[in-house]
């Protein structure tokens, strides 16, 4: 078995790499605007297509235009260890969000040939569609369907502003290919992302080690009461919806900090109605997302949600509806993947610590099909989804080297 205790990515390389993709749908703000299922998305993944077969691995997609490129292994009946994340951009994204993952897949794979490291398992990068969910909702969808979360009927419907459909575009771009989705047996798979938060570069930690992704309840809560004169209202004698709305956004946050540090809460949207200043809002609607790593949390924190509407309102001599309009389950990775990167962290002796991952990502998904667990890198001021995303290349190399340890570890060299 050959020595792979000094072997490292080339760091260089990918830098290079990944500045080459970003100049596909590249923004004067020095971002990327790279929507999928857009030409731009076609002209990304064709140049991965292109990169992948110069590497030697032979391109397999999906019907949903996931795209896996595959280096054999010795024994070539056996499960993949897989590895990847996403191409396709926010509008206003950055060069790093997803592309990481999927040309730090790549570049693990042209550094295990250029030390022509052979491995038991066969090896696979995976890139997969729509994970960003700004054109077609939701988010993640087509590993989704791979995992089983979603049918193929449902994602091809999913439609875009101009009410065009995922699956036309698909075709319209000619990556809708003909392997089924899903149903294959997968050993191990990795995610290398860049964290989309502040802690790791705050606290000067070259790794994060992702042990769960966060599960989410979304809530609507509609408050009635009833608009009035603001002038000759007297103050005791309103029923303020947007006043019972404030309330509650200090309740929301009151929530979250009582299950500090890993559970957060947030209200995005208040509308009160109907919007005139000198009338007292007879009306407010509001949402509020609750995200932990704990099912058991995200239960304690709705039930404080609702008894505190239930207050607010009473006291207001307000009614109110509230509704959940989305669950998503607590995904804890898999221990020995897990471990893995631990591992393979401290064998370069790089800082590290145990993190949550607070967005949601295709390893989510891939939870209920495969061991899985994710590797995270710092970025500059936890900023994500923005144009001025930005990473360095030590941190790029550092975020590879992990991963390429971690994945040979499961894929077993020989």
């Amino acid at each position: 078995m050959p020595d792979l205790s000094n072997m490292r990515i080339n760091g260089q390389r990918l830098w290079d790499t990944l500045m080459e993709m970003a100049k596909i749908g590249g923004t004067p703000k020095g971002g990327c605007k790279r929507l999928t299922l857009t030409d731009l998305d076609k002209q990304g993944r064709k140049l991965f297509e292109k990169w992948c077969e110069s590497a030697g691995c032979t391109m397999t997609i999906d019907e949903m235009g996931n795209m896996f490129a595959r280096r054999q292994g010795s024994e070539t009946h056996l499960p993949p260890v897989m590895m990847g994340s996403h191409l396709d951009t926010q509008p206003t994204g950055g060069k790093f969000d997803g592309v990481l993952g999927v040309l730090g897949a790549l570049e693990v794979v042209r550094s295990l040939n250029d030390l022509n490291i052979k491995t038991k398992y066969p090896i696979e990068i995976a890139n997969w569609t729509n994970e960003e969910g700004s054109r077609f909702a939701p988010a993640m969808v087509s590993s989704g369907v791979f995992a089983g979360a979603y049918t193929k009927e449902f994602a091809y419907s999913r439609k875009d502003s101009e009410g065009k459909t995922l699956g036309e575009e698909l075709d319209r771009i000619g990556f809708k290919g003909s392997a089924p989705v899903g149903g294959k047996k997968i050993h191990a798979f990795f995610e290398l992302h860049i964290e989309q938060g502040p802690i790791l570069e705050a606290e000067n930690i070259d790794i994060g080690v992702v042990t769960h992704g966060q599960g989410q309840f979304w809530y609507e809560i509609t408050l009635t009461g009833f608009e009035s004169h603001a002038g000759s209202t007297p103050m005791p004698r309103r029923k303020d919806a947007l006043l019972g709305a404030a309330r509650i956004v200090e309740l929301v946050n009151k929530i979250g900090l009582s299950h500090a540090p890993n559970a957060v809460s947030t209200v995005g949207m208040l509308n009160p109605y109907p919007g005139s200043r000198n009338v007292i809002p007879g009306q407010a609607f509001l949402t509020v997302d609750f995200r932990s790593p704990s099912d058991e949390t995200l239960v304690k924190m709705a039930s404080a949600l609702k008894r505190g509407v239930q207050r607010i309102c009473a006291k207001g001599g307000l009614t109110f509806e509230i509704k959940q309009v989305f669950e998503y389950k607590a995904v804890p990775f898999s221990a020995d993947n897990i471990s893995a990167v631990r591992r393979a962290a401290a064998h370069f002796g790089y800082s590290h610590r145990d993190i949550v991952s607070g967005a949601g990502h295709d390893a989510c998904y891939m939870a209920r099909v495969a061991p899985t667990s994710m590797i995270f890198t710092p970025c500059v001021d936890g900023i994500s989804h923005n144009e001025a995303e930005d990473i360095s290349i030590e941190w790029a190399t550092a975020g590879t080297n992990v991963l390429m340890h971690a994945v040979l570890e499961k894929a077993e060299v020989i």
